[in-house]
């Protein structure tokens, strides 16, 4: 049996998951899962949109030392809603309505009566999509791969 410590954990990472899909939504598929929804919930903004930089960072070859790579626009927002739950957004770019929508679901995420809905409607597409792209750009990676090898030759005596 799980402890408390355990479930509050497993809450996290799948609200943690749940926040990644959000950013890499498209707005299109955020507004097709809230002209969906019914009875549409009372929300009210806690903090935003609001769009500012945020500093990337690399390492050169993976492992070495850390650079400042340069800055990237990310928009946020925090909602309420219904008066009790809080949801955040976050996304690169300065699309507003997206994030503030992200927030929408990642409050109405965490209403157990909610969840099983946002994952199978909403995010399971999202990550299906986004799985697709990245099978199609493996495959037109793939189809550039040039394999060197060496060819000893019978001249060396």
């Amino acid at each position: 049996m799980a402890t408390a410590g355990e479930t509050q954990q497993s809450e996290q990472l799948v609200r943690k998951q749940a926040l990644d899909l959000l950013a890499k939504a498209e707005l299109r598929e955020l507004q097709a899962a809230w002209d969906r929804l019914e009875p549409k919930p009372a929300v009210a903004a806690v903090r935003g949109p609001e769009t500012g930089l945020v500093m990337v960072r690399g390492r050169t070859g993976g492992g070495g030392s850390p650079f400042n790579l340069g800055e990237v626009t990310v928009t946020r927002a925090s909602v309420r809603v219904d008066d009790t739950l809080v949801g955040h957004g976050y996304a690169l770019g300065t699309d507003s309505r997206k994030v503030r929508l992200a927030a929408i679901f990642d409050a109405l995420g965490q209403k157990p009566e909610m969840m099983h809905a946002i994952q199978t409607q909403l995010l399971g597409p999202i990550a299906e999509r986004l799985a697709e792209a990245d099978r199609q750009t493996r495959a037109e990676t793939a189809a550039t791969r040039v394999d060197f090898f060496t060819m000893v030759r019978g001249e060396d005596k």
